[in-house]
């Protein structure tokens, strides 16, 4: 088994310097819009540190994003009003749309680095994780399946995390929060700062991306039913500080909605963004005929595996799960707007946090079950 975890994760490690390679090559002027805005608000950053929540496009004075405009021959330049990404709000100012995580995080490397060093951090903590799982894996089954998500994972980091500079961050934090989920029901004694730090890094990830609010839907669900059907302190103080935190991991976002918007609630998308709920068989024809399809049918089919064969509070993993998909694939299957990557966070949450329970089960789940010994009523008594 130690040439096994050797070999995958020398697959791992092997797709990971590739993938270092590839994103050497990249340039950070590859005309895609959403680009360029991200880089305009890590830009705002360096320039006035907290203040650069503020993407008023009058800020612009020293000419930073006009002359991104000019290079990739954006015919209307010089009117913010028509520049990509940015909406009008009723205060007045002309603002970037997107929340400010992504650009923050852009912001920690020197100006016209950017990019790589952002995706090689997201690519390294992936593989960190993959690695974790190879690790933990004791039969060869789960050393297989750890090994083969590895790579995969490693895999996607190029492709379709490409696409948008937000997907690499909710990469890193799915992998994290997926890890976490799993060490905290897998758990004996559940403590609240295992629920909170959970709830710390999925609020955190709507800085990113605002429909990554969507992927704490599960855990209330489950805190919510957890504590109707217990009625204890333990159970309201767990909920309590997972709502907290993920508050306060939402919490730059808010600021930066109240600054940009006027409102913490208000939204600096425009009208042509925020779009009634809709089935559309033509984007269902879409995800239909990409690789987030198989990563969906994947996560409900371990899901599924999980909740059949799993074995004690392994199963609580995919209760929990099972509600975040079904929230998540509501949405966005009846959201008539169709981009490569938008249920790759639920599908790489919910395999990190299958594939981490897999492994957190106790040591004779892996027996056949006409081997397992059932506790004789001396030994079931606790000492």
């Amino acid at each position: 088994m130690k040439i096994a975890k050797l070999a995958f994760g020398l697959i791992c490690l092997a797709i990971l310097a590739s993938n270092i390679v590839t994103m050497s090559r990249w340039s950070e002027a590859r005309g895609v819009y959403d680009d360029i805005c991200y880089l305009r608000q890590a830009h705002l950053f360096q320039r006035f540190g907290i203040g650069g929540l503020n993407t008023n496009a009058l800020l612009d004075y020293d000419r930073y994003f006009e002359g991104k405009m000019k290079k990739i021959a954006f015919p209307e330049w010089g009117d913010p009003i028509r520049w990509p990404c940015h909406n009008p709000m009723p205060n007045g100012k002309i603002v970037i749309q997107y929340p400010p995580g992504t650009g923050f995080l852009l912001a920690l490397f020197p100006e016209g680095h950017q990019v790589v060093p952002l995706y090689l951090a997201a690519s390294l903590i992936v593989c960190g994780l993959a690695l974790l799982g190879i690790f933990m894996a004791r039969t060869p089954p789960s050393i297989a399946g750890a090994g083969v998500f590895g790579a995969l994972a490693m895999y996607l980091m190029i492709n379709p995390a490409k696409a948008s500079y937000s997907v690499a961050p909710t990469m890193a934090v799915c992998a994290i929060a997926g890890f976490l989920t799993a060490l905290w029901l897998t758990r004996d004694r559940r403590g609240v700062l295992l629920a909170a730090l959970i709830g710390l890094v999925l609020g955190a990830s709507v800085n990113f991306r605002l429909p990554n609010a969507l992927l704490v839907a599960g855990y209330c669900i489950f805190l919510g039913i957890l504590f109707l059907r217990s009625r204890t302190s333990a159970t309201f103080v767990q909920g309590l500080g997972f709502a907290a935190a993920v508050l306060v991991g939402i919490a730059p976002t808010l600021i930066a909605q109240a600054v940009n918007a006027g409102s913490p609630l208000a939204t600096t998308y425009g009208s042509a963004d925020v779009v009634a709920p809709a089935f559309d068989f033509a984007v269902l024809g879409q995800y239909l005929r990409d690789m987030q399809f198989v990563l969906i049918v994947l996560a409900i089919a371990l899901t599924v595996c999980l909740l059949l064969i799993g074995r004690g509070s392994v199963r609580q993993v995919a209760l929990v799960v099972a509600g975040n998909l079904a929230v998540n694939l509501v949405f966005f299957l009846s959201h008539p707007i169709f981009t490569p990557y938008y249920v790759v966070p639920i599908a790489m949450l919910s395999l990190w946090s299958v594939l981490f329970a897999w492994l957190m089960q106790p040591e004779d789940a892996y027996e056949p079950a006409a081997l397992r010994r059932e506790p004789t009523s001396l030994e079931a008594i606790p000492r």
